[in-house]
């Protein structure tokens, strides 16, 4: 199953994987950084498996991303 793996740690806040995508991101307000809704922590980096139907927007948030720190693995 696909899915994506995400290093919070080194987010900058900028909000465009959730203005792309809502349904899988938020926004926190504690520290103003992203959040994947519903991940899984391995290794203390969030990890969402996803549905073959999220696989290609989740491929553009991760373009979008300035700080390249969002991976979709197929």
């Amino acid at each position: 199953m696909p899915n994506i793996t995400f290093y919070r740690k080194k987010c900058i806040g900028c909000g465009i994987c959730y203005e792309m995508m809502p349904d899988i991101w938020r926004m926190s307000t504690k520290d103003g950084k992203a959040n994947l809704v519903k991940a899984v922590f391995k290794k203390g980096i969030p990890v969402l498996s996803v549905g073959i139907s999220l696989v290609e927007g989740s491929k553009r948030v991760a373009l979008a991303c300035p700080a390249r720190i969002i991976k979709v693995n197929e």
